[in-house]
């Protein structure tokens, strides 16, 4: 079997590619409307608490295992389980990104079309309602622009880990980072604006519910790319002088900071030009591809904000998809001794079939329905709700009863880095994150079948 793995070259392609591969549509879009739902500044507290614990733990545990096996999950898992349950664990790893990235792809696609449309259409036709409903509707249109955001992702995939990967998210990731300061700070000098910095930045504990931190816990698998096989995956890339601790501060910081910066960019704007009216957050998805729209149509330099938002929008979008790909990609290599260009080229078959069922479900398929939900609601309710905090749980115990918690740390602290929040991971992934896992795992269906309401 042929031997196709690669490796970042050091720590900051690590870290920049693990934080591509968090940074997405997760921090961008479903952050803001999540804190906005439920409580503004306390869930803000309570997504950081947990970020600085529960995803601390799985980043490491993941990244560990990833590097001490130098396989992708299911070889992972196989190395260290070597029973029935941790090699199911292994492959629902593996198959997780394979079934994100096709939907994931056609939102990819929704992105390169409003920003299209921000160069070439009016800011009042982009506004309107049904311009949304209208393009999502329009099973060509959408099947098109699914292809061109594809087309991109495969193309970097295909170069490699360093050439591809690790090059692209180098130049992604810091130009991401200056177009969120500079949209954070035009929207902040906005009138009415600081209202919406308050609200967001500044708990308040009377609105505090238990439904904040299970939200903030739901997130924190959305956001961090946890229970993914990514960085299971990212972590077989890893040298073994890289500091995995350091590295995983580094990347959680970097991701809580570009969420916290989306929660600046899209709370303030809402409160400034929708008359500060919070239930205009609530919008959930559509917030991005409506409200906002609304929002830029009445700023001064309306135009030129929206394609720098969408611009940082398609660069969050791209590095996480090109992560999802990567990790099917790696598997598919070590699993079946595929070439990368074969394996690819195995996941671009996988997307364009079903990409196409999430790209025709809210049109020419719209009659068609899996529990009352479009095949794009569906993959995602299938994926994030159900398969990741069960992932999540096989992770945790792959760790405490398989590999071993000594043995993990041992890994950690190679070349004498240290591992400075030993005693928290110990507790939290024996005790904390599998019961985490397990409520956002019962929540989330009771919430699809309408059992409660989140």
């Amino acid at each position: 079997m042929t031997n196709n793995r690669g490796s970042f070259t050091g720590k900051l392609g690590y870290v920049l590619s693990a934080a591509g591969a968090s940074v997405g549509l997760g921090n961008i879009w479903r952050f803001p409307y999540l804190a906005a739902k439920y409580g503004g500044g306390i869930f803000l507290l309570v997504y950081i608490l947990l970020a600085l614990t529960f995803g601390y733990t799985m980043i490491i545990a993941e990244t560990a295992i990833g590097r001490a096996s130098g396989k992708s999950p299911v070889g992972a898992f196989r190395l260290f389980g070597r029973t029935p349950a941790a090699k199911f664990g292994g492959w629902l790893n593996a198959v997780i990104p394979v079934l994100i990235v096709p939907y994931y792809s056609v939102i990819g696609g929704w992105v390169c079309k409003y920003l299209f449309s921000y160069f070439f259409n009016g800011m009042d036709e982009i506004a309107e309602e049904t311009f949304f409903s209208g393009f999502i509707s329009n099973g060509r249109s959408v099947e098109i622009w699914f292809c061109v955001f594809v087309a991109m992702i495969l193309v970097i995939v295909y170069m490699g880990v360093e050439n591809g990967i690790e090059r692209v998210s180098r130049f992604m990731m810091p130009i991401l980072v200056v177009l969120a300061l500079v949209i954070c700070a035009y929207v902040i000098s906005r009138p009415g604006a600081l209202s919406g910095v308050r609200f967001f930045l500044v708990p308040d504990f009377s609105r505090f519910s238990w439904m904040t931190v299970v939200s903030a816990m739901g997130q924190m698998f959305y956001s961090l790319s946890v229970a993914m096989g990514i960085l299971i995956t990212f972590g077989s890339y890893m040298k073994k002088d890289v500091a995995i601790e350091k590295s995983t501060e580094q990347v959680e910081i970097f991701d809580t900071a570009i969420a916290i910066l989306a929660g600046l960019m899209i709370i303030p704007a809402v409160f400034a030009f929708s008359g500060g009216d919070p239930e205009t957050l609530k919008a959930g998805p559509s917030l991005m591809f409506i409200t906002m729209p609304k929002i830029f149509a009445g700023m001064g330099a309306g135009r030129l904000i929206a394609i720098l938002f969408f611009i940082l929008v398609l660069f969050a979008a791209l590095t996480s998809a090109i992560a999802l790909t990567e990790s099917a990609v790696s598997t598919f290599s070590d699993e079946f001794g595929w070439s990368r260009t074969a394996g690819t080229t195995f996941m671009a078959v996988i997307m364009a079939g079903l990409g196409t069922l999430s790209c025709l479900g809210y049109g020419p398929l719209s009659f068609i329905t899996i529990i009352g939900m479009p095949f794009l609601d569906f993959f995602d309710f299938l994926t994030n709700s159900v398969m990741m905090p069960v992932a999540a749980v096989a992770i945790c115990l792959l760790v405490v009863r398989h590999m071993g918690i000594q043995k993990l740390e041992e890994e950690v602290e190679l070349e004498g880095h240290p591992f400075r929040r030993k005693v928290i991971f110990r507790f939290m992934i024996r005790y904390v994150c599998p019961v985490f896992a397990v409520v956002i795992l019962l929540s989330s269906v009771a919430n699809a079948f309408g059992w409660i309401h989140m």
